[in-house]
C-alpha cells in the first residue's frame, strides 16, 4: 500500500527562524497506529493536535503488522460462533507474557480491545475475519475478509480518518526535546524540520507514540547483548528516539531488556506472520522433520527453532492453505520462497530429504483427519497439506518487537522516576513497557497500539479539560 505523506509546513515558526511558537492542545509524536489513533481521537473530543513523523511517510512498524488485531467477544467471534471471552484473553496475554506483564495495563488491555475493533469498523476498516494466533485458546486474530496483513489496513484506515479531519500531520520533522515548565509538566516540543531549521511548538499535552527500539542495535545489544547481530523486522525508524527523550525528562523506564524474536523471519528481514502458521502451515527443519507444535508462543517457537540444525527453520504450505491467506501471495511474489509440484519437487528444492519430508506430511495428514497431534499436541490443525503445489520458506529468529519503555499506568499517563504521573504527558504503543512482559502474543500489537493510543487521546482531553 502506497500512503502519500501529508506535508504541512510550521510556516510561522520557519519565517522566524524557529523564534516564533505554536499553540496546540497536543503534539502527538509518531505517526504510526497509536499516534494516529491518539490523533483521530483527541480531534473528535474538540481538539487542534499536531502529528510529528521523523520518517518521511506515516506508518511506522504498523504497516509491517501482518497476522491481526486481538480481542475478544467481538461482534464478529459471536457471528462465528467463537466462545471466547475476556478473561481468557486476558489469562492468554499473562501466561504469554511469562506473568511478568503488568496486570492492570493487561486488563484495561483485553477488555477495551472489543471497542478498538468495533472503532476501527466504524472507520470503514475490513476486520471480518477471525484467525488464531500463537498462544491464543481461541481465534481472536480479526483481519481482512481475504487474509491479507492486516496493519496495511490499519494504518490507511486511520490514515483516512486524519485526512478526512484535516488533522495536521507533518512528516520528515524529528522531535528533538520534550519541553517542561517549572512545575515538571511539559510544556511542548521542540522541532527538527526536513531543511535542519528548528522550532517549538506550545502544547497543553504531549502524546509519545515513536515506536520501539527493535532498529537500534546498540540499545538492544546494550540490555540483552546475545542479540548482537540479529536481523530484525523493524522499519529503519525503529531506534528509541522517544524513550530517549522521556528518559531526558524523567519518565521511568521499564521490562527494557525484554526483547522479542519472531521465529519465522526471512534471512534478510521479511516477517513471515504467525498467521501462516495460524492457517495452517507447518515447521520442518533441515532434516524435513517438524520439531515443536507451531502454534506455541514466539519465545519458545524461537529457542526450538535454534536448536535444530543450522539455527533454521522451514515454514511450508500448500495450495489450500494459500487460499485462506493472499498474504502467502506477497511472499511468493518477493521471491521468498522455494516452490514444488509435489513433495519431491519441494524437498529437492529444499535440499532436505524427500523420504523423510514425506513421511512427516504423511504423519501430519493422518493427525489432521484423527484431530489430534500425536507429534506435539498442536491443539488446531485447519489443513491437511494434501493440497500440491507447496510453498517454503526459510526461516530464523529475527528482533521483532521491544516490550519495554516508557512506564505508564492505565490512563497512559507516563510515570516518572519517583512514580508520578509527569503532568499532561501520555505515551501509547511500543514505546511503552509493561503490556506485554516477557513475551508478545501475536496479534496483541494491534490491540496495544490502538487500545492505548485511543486511551492517550481521552485522557489527554481529560487532562486539557480538568486544567481549565
Amino acid at each position: 500500500m502506497k500512503i502519500t505523506p501529508m506535508l504541512v509546513a510550521a510556516a510561522v515558526a520557519t519565517a522566524m527562524g524557529g523564534a516564533c511558537a505554536e499553540t496546540v492542545d497536543a503534539v502527538i509524536i509518531g505517526a504510526g497506529g497509536a499516534g494516529l489513533s491518539a490523533a483521530v481521537t483527541m480531534h473528535d473530543l474538540g481538539h487542534k493536535v499536531v502529528v510529528l513523523e521523523k520518517m518521511t511517510m506515516v506508518g511506522g512498524n504498523t504497516t509491517r503488522a501482518e497476522g491481526g488485531i486481538n480481542a475478544a467477544e467481538t461482534e464478529q467471534q459471536k457471528k462465528a460462533g467463537i466462545p471466547d471471552t475476556i478473561e481468557q484473553f486476558y489469562q492468554d496475554t499473562m501466561k504469554g507474557g511469562h506473568n511478568i506483564n503488568n496486570p492492570d495495563l493487561v486488563r484495561t488491555l483485553t477488555t477495551h480491545a472489543k471497542d478498538s475493533v468495533a472503532w476501527l469498523d466504524s472507520l470503514g476498516a475490513d476486520l471480518s475475519v477471525v484467525g488464531r494466533a500463537g498462544g491464543a485458546k481461541y481465534p481472536r486474530a480479526h483481519r481482512p475478509h481475504d487474509g491479507s496483513a492486516i496493519g496495511p489496513v490499519v494504518v490507511k484506515t486511520l490514515y483516512n480518518a486524519a485526512k478526512e479531519r484535516k488533522i495536521d500531520i507533518r512528516t520528515r520533522s524529528k522531535a528533538v526535546d520534550i519541553l517542561t515548565g517549572k512545575d515538571g509538566a511539559v510544556a511542548g516540543v521542540k522541532v527538527e524540520s526536513k531543511d535542519g531549521k528548528t522550532y517549538t511548538i506550545d502544547a497543553k499535552t504531549v502524546i509519545l507514540a515513536a515506536g520501539g527500539f527493535g532498529a537500534n542495535q546498540e540499545l538492544l545489544v546494550k540490555y540483552q547483548p546475545k542479540l548482537k547481530g540479529y536481523a530484525t523486522t523493524n522499519h529503519p525508524g525503529a531506534t528509541g528516539d522517544g524513550i530517549l527523550l522521556a528518559e531526558k525528562i524523567g519518565a521511568a523506564l521499564v521490562d527494557m531488556e525484554q526483547i522479542q524474536a519472531h521465529p519465522t523471519a526471512a534471512p534478510s528481514g521479511e516477517l513471515i506472520s504467525e498467521s501462516v502458521r495460524g492457517d495452517g502451515a507447518i515447521l520442518v527443519n533441515a532434516e524435513g522433520k517438524r520439531f515443536t507444535n507451531e502454534l506455541l508462543t514466539r519465545d519458545v517457537v524461537s529457542n526450538a527453532e535454534l536448536q535444530q540444525p543450522g539455527k533454521f527453520a522451514w515454514v511450508i504450505w500448500d495450495d489450500a492453505t494459500r487460499q485462506k491467506a493472499k498474504l502467502m501471495d506477497g511472499y511468493i511474489k518477493l521471491g521468498l520462497t522455494v516452490t514444488g509440484k509435489n513433495l519431491d519437487e519441494l524437498a529437492k528444492a529444499m535440499n532436505v530429504p524427500a523420504d523423510a519430508l514425506k513421511a512427516t506430511f504423511a504423519t501430519y495428514a493422518k493427525d489432521q483427519k484423527a484431530g489430534k497431534d500425536s507429534q506435539f499436541g498442536r491443539p488446531d490443525m485447519p489443513q491437511p497439506l494434501t493440497s500440491a503445489p507447496y510453498w517454503a520458506v526459510k526461516v530464523q529468529p529475527a528482533v521483532h518487537h521491544t516490550m519495554g519503555g516508557v512506564k505508564i499506568n492505565t490512563k497512559a499517563e507516563v510515570i516518572g522516576t519517583n512514580g508520578k504521573p509527569i503532568p499532561g504527558f501520555f505515551a501509547a504503543g511500543e514505546v511503552t513497557g509493561g503490556v506485554h512482559g516477557g513475551n508478545r502474543l501475536g496479534g496483541n500489537a494491534q490491540a496495544d497500539i490502538v487500545t492505548f493510543g485511543r486511551i492517550a487521546g481521552q485522557s489527554a482531553d481529560a487532562f486539557i479539560k480538568a486544567a481549565k
